[in-house]
């Protein structure tokens, strides 16, 4: 067991020792991004294991270890982290966490608190907590982003995007069921070997890989039929997490629907553009303006080549640019409202409704002030902007029930099947 040693204030440090031989659990909340990153650490000579386990035992071990009035998303990651210590599987004494933290006024800034105090309560206190972040938070001599693996997880966002994206559009239609799948898997592990050459990083490369994972899936064999489709917004950890949801998009696909899930890198974008809008509203370092603007322009241009991969083949549904989704919520509601999801949430509902998929489920924890206002708060102002909307919002937390959460959602669908067959009717009436 390597030498623990802490900070001045006592927090327990990850030592360049424990990164040679510490194994580090990263929770669940994307399987196709979160499997690139997990890659793009192990490249950087991490040992790192993303978490697989699910189940009301997390739920469970949540409820013992957090307040059950604090942010859901907390006691879920918290409670997979616990329950994956308690499983037998791992050496508590070489073992370390790893959680993200925003640094901004959501909750989620606190969870890695949260963490620690849980490891406190459960007798794990020899298990350091690593914190992913780009704010200068909290720093660990056994852990740092360098610019290489910043880049690599950058061009894991766009690559699980477009991924994702052509899953869920081809899924619902192709006529051998799981070739979607399993060309998601085949280019995962594709990806994964080119990061270990240090490939497939640059714009071009990039470029490359797009256009040929499009055409890959626009190659699979499909079915003419009509659907249902569906978008899903909310609270980041909820709309992605499977487990938070209680897999919504599994569910929506069993109802006949099409779903559509924003990407990640929109809200790489919006993070990344609040620092440059806070500057433009309140004033600030110049300087500071000049470096995010660079990373800014870099996120664009790779958003750029992935759009241009999606136009390339016409039968696909081209991801909304952040760019678009910015100018929809204009005079809507303000670029100062960034708290969670912030104005991005207003926006990829609009966003949603101008793409055809009207039919929208608003997955939030039901603590989550700044979701239930730029979320369910914006639905009516939506529903005057867009009358086609159709939108449910749905809470999620320890307490809530399955069964009523897809009785909600099964209604939402039901006016949509409605709306879909007065549409053909019109639509046979023209003819």
């Amino acid at each position: 067991m390597a030498e623990l040693k802490y900070t001045d204030t006592g927090r327990l440090l990850f030592t360049k020792e424990m990164k040679k031989d510490y194994t580090l659990l990263c929770p669940m909340m994307l399987p196709i991004h979160f499997s690139l990153f997990i890659d793009v650490f192990r490249n950087c000579g991490y040992k790192v294991e993303l978490l697989q386990n699910d189940g009301p035992a997390i739920v469970q071990e949540g409820l013992k270890y957090v307040h059950n009035d604090t942010c859901y998303p907390a006691l879920l990651v918290i409670g997979q982290f616990i329950d994956a210590l308690h499983s037998g599987k791992y050496d508590l004494d070489h073992t370390a966490l790893i959680i993200t933290q925003t640094g901004g006024g959501c909750r989620a800034s606190n969870y890695i608190h949260l963490l620690r105090k849980a490891l406190h309560k459960a007798g794990m206190d020899q298990i350091p907590v690593v914190s992913l972040n780009l704010s200068r938070l909290e720093s660990n001599p056994g852990f740092s982003i360098t610019l290489s693996m910043l880049r690599k997880v950058i061009a894991a966002v766009a690559y699980g995007d477009a991924l994702m994206a052509l899953r869920n559009q081809i899924k619902p239609y192709e006529t051998h069921v799981g070739d979607s799948e399993a060309l998601v898997k085949e280019w995962v592990d594709e990806l994964c070997s080119q990061f270990k050459l240090g490939k497939g990083l640059g714009l071009k490369a990039e470029k490359e890989n797009l256009l040929k994972i499009v055409h890959d899936f626009a190659k699979i064999p499909t079915q003419t039929i009509q659907k249902i489709r569906v978008g899903v917004v909310g609270e980041i950890y909820v709309k992605y997490a499977a487990f938070a949801n209680n897999h919504l998009e599994d569910f929506l696909f069993d109802q006949g629907c099409e779903v559509n899930v924003p990407g990640l890198l929109n809200f790489a974008i919006f993070k990344v553009d609040n620092r440059l809008e806070d500057i433009k509203l309140y004033g600030g370092n110049p300087f500071k303006f000049g470096a995010v603007s660079v990373l800014f322009d870099y996120l664009t241009k790779m958003q750029n080549i992935l759009t241009e991969a999606f136009q390339s083949e016409p039968k696909l549904e081209v991801p909304t640019p952040y760019a678009k989704v910015k100018e929809l919520t204009n005079g809507v509601i303000g670029y100062g409202d960034k708290m969670g999801e912030g104005w991005l949430l207003t926006g990829e509902m609009l966003e949603l409704c101008e793409t055809g998929y009207e039919n929208i489920v608003c997955a939030q924890p039901f603590g989550c002030l700044p979701n239930h206002i730029c979320g369910k708060g914006m639905i009516h102002r939506i529903k005057t902007l867009r009358p086609e909307s159709n939108i449910v919002p749905i809470d999620y937390d320890p307490s809530a029930t399955m069964v009523n959460q897809e009785n909600r959602i099964k209604l939402m669908l039901a006016v949509a099947r409605e709306n879909l067959q007065k549409k053909a009717a019109q639509s046979d009436q023209k003819k």
